[in-house]
C-alpha cells in the first residue's frame, strides 16, 4: 500500500472514531424527533463545512459537479440518518446501534464487485461470524426480545445497507472532491426540515445536556466524520477501512455503558466481540 493510501485510510478511520460516539449523543438529544435531529445536525456541520471551502477558496470547484452526484450524496446522507436515529428512538441503543453497526462487513462484501478489488474466503468467513453476531442480538439471547424493539431493530439493519451502498458507491466518485459534501450536508438539513414539517410534531431539547448533545452530533459524528470518510473511502485502502470499522461498535457500546445507558449483559458483550472477531478475519485476509 502506497504511503499516499495509507494516509487517507488513517485519515477515514477518524470518521470511526467520531461515529463511536453516535448512539451516545442520539440517545442524548432526545426528546428530539428524528427529522428535525437530522436537520439541525446536518444544518451545524454544512455550515462549518462551507465556511471551510469558502476559507480555502474551493467554492469554485463545487460549480462543477453535476446535479446527479449532489443528488447521490444527499440521499445517501438523508437516507442514513433518518433511518438511524428512528432505529434508537424505537429500539433500545446498545442492540440497534450494533445492528446499524453492520455496515462495514456489507461494505468488504460490496466493494468486492468493484475494479481491482477481491472478495476473499477470508471477507466471506469474517461475514457470517459479524452476522451470527447481530443475529444473537435480534433474538436476545435465551429470554428473546420485545417484539415492540423489531421495528426498531429493521430500520437499523436498512441503515446499514444504506450508508454500506453510499459508501462503495463513493469509490466510482474518485474524481469529485470531498468540499461537496458540505453541500450534500446542507441539502440534506433543508430535505429534513421540509420532512420534518409534514411528519413530525416540533419538540425541542429539553435540557442544556439535549442541547449540547445536538450540536456535539453536527461537529463529530454528523459533520467532520463525513469530510473525512469521504477521504477515506475514495483514496485509501476501502475493504481494509471496512473491515476496521468495526472498532465502532465495540468502543460504541462501551459508551453507552459508561454513560449509563445501557448495561453490560451477556448477550451485548458477547455479541459485540463476535461482531469484531468477525471484522478481524476479514481484515486479515484484506492483509494477505
Amino acid at each position: 500500500m502506497t504511503s499516499a493510501r495509507s494516509r487517507a485510510t488513517m485519515i477515514g478511520f477518524v470518521a470511526v472514531l467520531l461515529w463511536a460516539l453516535l448512539a451516545l449523543f442520539t440517545k442524548g438529544s432526545e426528546p428530539v424527533p428524528p427529522l428535525l435531529l437530522n436537520a439541525m445536525c446536518f444544518g451545524i456541520g454544512g455550515t462549518i463545512g462551507i465556511v471551510w471551502v469558502a476559507a480555502t477558496g474551493g467554492l469554485g470547484q463545487l460549480r462543477g459537479v453535476g446535479w446527479r452526484v449532489y443528488a447521490f450524496g444527499t440521499a445517501g446522507l438523508f437516507g442514513y440518518h433518518f433511518l438511524y436515529f428512528s432505529a434508537l428512538r424505537l429500539a433500545p441503543a446498545a442492540e440497534a446501534g450494533l445492528i446499524a453497526y453492520l455496515w462495514p462487513l456489507f461494505i468488504v462484501i460490496f466493494s468486492g464487485l468493484l475494479p481491482g478489488e477481491k472478495l476473499r474466503p477470508g471477507h466471506i468467513a469474517g461475514g457470517l461470524i459479524a452476522f451470527l453476531g447481530a443475529g444473537l442480538i435480534v433474538l436476545g439471547g435465551a429470554g428473546g426480545i420485545d417484539p415492540g424493539a423489531l421495528p426498531g431493530l429493521t430500520l437499523a439493519f436498512l441503515c446499514a445497507l444504506t450508508w454500506s451502498a453510499y459508501s462503495v458507491l463513493s469509490r466510482r466518485l474518485g474524481n469529485v472532491p470531498t468540499e461537496t459534501v458540505a453541500v450534500f450536508c446542507l441539502a440534506t438539513a433543508v430535505l429534513s426540515v421540509g420532512a420534518h414539517l409534514m411528519f413530525e410534531e416540533t419538540v425541542w431539547p429539553g435540557s442544556a445536556m439535549s442541547w449540547l448533545s445536538v450540536v456535539a452530533l453536527g461537529l463529530g459524528p454528523v459533520g467532520l466524520a463525513f469530510y473525512v470518510w469521504d477521504i477515506g473511502v475514495k483514496r485509501g485502502d476501502i475493504q481494509l477501512l471496512g473491515v476496521a470499522s468495526y472498532a465502532a461498535p465495540l468502543l460504541s457500546t462501551l459508551a453507552l455503558i459508561m454513560a449509563g445507558i445501557t448495561r453490560a449483559t451477556p448477550t451485548i458483550i458477547v455479541a459485540a466481540i463476535l461482531i469484531a472477531g468477525g471484522a478481524a478475519l476479514a481484515a486479515r485476509a484484506s492483509a494477505r
